[in-house]
């Protein structure tokens, strides 16, 4: 008999799904060492956001945007998956989990082992920059050591045009492909789990509620309240790692 009431009660949602899907916010990550964004200490709580028209109307503004990114690079670099991120990447390399929807952008998720294809992430990815013309893949660390050199914000060496790291900004347009993926994997889905995430951040905290409505099972694994807690199947606030990892049966 299971000990712990909590961990049955998600073993049990886990075996009765046909194709769940794990989507994951900032939690999960401050596991592995990476600060969150909105909380205390947080990184807008001692950068304002720079927005995305600043970004593209400013040398300045791109300027400090890339003075910020090789600041807090090291941590990115530095961090590696958690329990929770090994429970997810099993999830899915057992054919439970269909896809992960992400809105974190640190790379974690593939870190873990989960195939690229099956990562939709809806707030970009920062380990990596682009040209926001040609779409040119630019590698961090060599942007840096130019940057080091000059202080100047890179831009593309095919097409002149400016170069980004691969997130989404301020003021930046959700990407297209990313939310009409995750709204199909939603829909599909019989089970919603939510691992980190406060759901407050939209239009990427719908899907959940899309999930729900959509009869799907949904539970949610997160520290504090959530604004969906009323109309979860299962809310368990409690650490993401230690939660996951025992009901998947991953160390």
């Amino acid at each position: 008999m299971e000990a712990d009431p909590e961990i049955a009660a998600l073993k049990r949602l886990l075996q009765e799904a046909r194709r769940a899907v794990v989507f994951t916010g900032a939690g999960i990550s401050t596991e592995s060492g990476i600060p969150d964004f909105r909380s205390p200490g947080g990184i807008w709580t001692r950068y304002q956001p720079i927005d995305f028209d600043d970004f593209l109307r400013s040398e300045g503004a791109r300027r400090e945007a890339w003075r910020r990114k090789f600041a807090t690079d090291p941590t990115i670099r530095a961090a590696r998956p958690n329990r929770g991120h090994r429970a997810v990447a099993a999830l899915v390399e057992r054919g439970k989990a269909r896809s992960v929807i992400t809105q974190n952008v640190d790379g974690l998720h593939q870190a873990s082992g989960v195939p690229d294809e099956r990562v939709i992430e809806l707030h970009g990815n920062t380990t990596y920059a682009h040209c926001l013309d040609c779409r040119r893949r630019y590698e961090i660390e060599a942007l840096r050591l130019a940057f080091e050199h000059n202080e100047m914000p890179p831009l593309c060496e095919v097409c002149g045009g400016l170069v980004k790291t691969a997130t989404i900004s301020f003021g930046q347009p959700m990407p297209q492909e990313a939310m009409e993926r995750a709204e199909r994997e939603t829909l599909a889905a019989d089970l919603f789990i939510v691992a980190g995430s406060s759901l407050v951040v939209y239009p990427a905290a719908g899907f959940p509620e899309l999930a729900k409505r959509n009869g799907a099972a949904l539970v949610i694994v997160n520290r504090d309240p959530t604004g969906l807690d009323d109309i979860a199947d299962l809310v368990l606030k409690r650490a993401i790692g230690e939660t996951l990892g025992a009901a998947v049966g991953v160390d």
